[in-house]
């Protein structure tokens, strides 16, 4: 079901590379089938030793964020269409609750919770402070 990664790529599994807001990372390899809960769970249970400072009291308060979004639990790796055999990037944060749905009273597509302009542009801010991080 669920790997840590070894600097090996498989072709079968997908690739995570999390960021935290420390700018800190980890890589991780996952089934097409596994939730964001899934991966929450997985994290939290096997929460790197580098990443102690951040660690969070339950799995159930980590939110993944992909290309700005926030992922509801239920929402798979293969629902996304992510590649095989290639890292994708993806945010882990500690939050409570997803935001409420978008100002047309929808939530996103595939699972997924389109963001206010405000937190838009809180997470590209925190974005931007994880590249210079990770640049230097």
């Amino acid at each position: 079901m669920l790997f840590s990664i070894k600097n090996l790529i498989h072709w079968d599994k997908i690739n995570l590379r999390l960021i935290l807001v420390s700018g800190k990372t980890k890589e991780f390899l996952f089934s097409p089938n596994d939730s964001a809960a899934d991966i929450a769970k997985h994290v939290y249970d096997n929460w790197p030793m580098d990443w102690e400072e951040e660690q969070v009291s339950s799995p159930n308060i980590l939110r993944l964020i992909y290309q700005g979004r926030f992922l509801h639990g239920n929402v798979t790796l293969g629902a996304l269409k992510l590649p095989f055999g290639k890292t994708t990037v993806m945010h882990l944060v500690a939050r409570e609750t997803l935001p409420e749905p978008n100002s047309q009273g929808r939530l996103g597509t595939r699972g997924v919770s389109y963001l206010s302009t405000w937190q838009s542009g809180q997470v590209k801010g925190t974005v931007k402070k994880l590249e210079k991080a990770i640049a230097v």
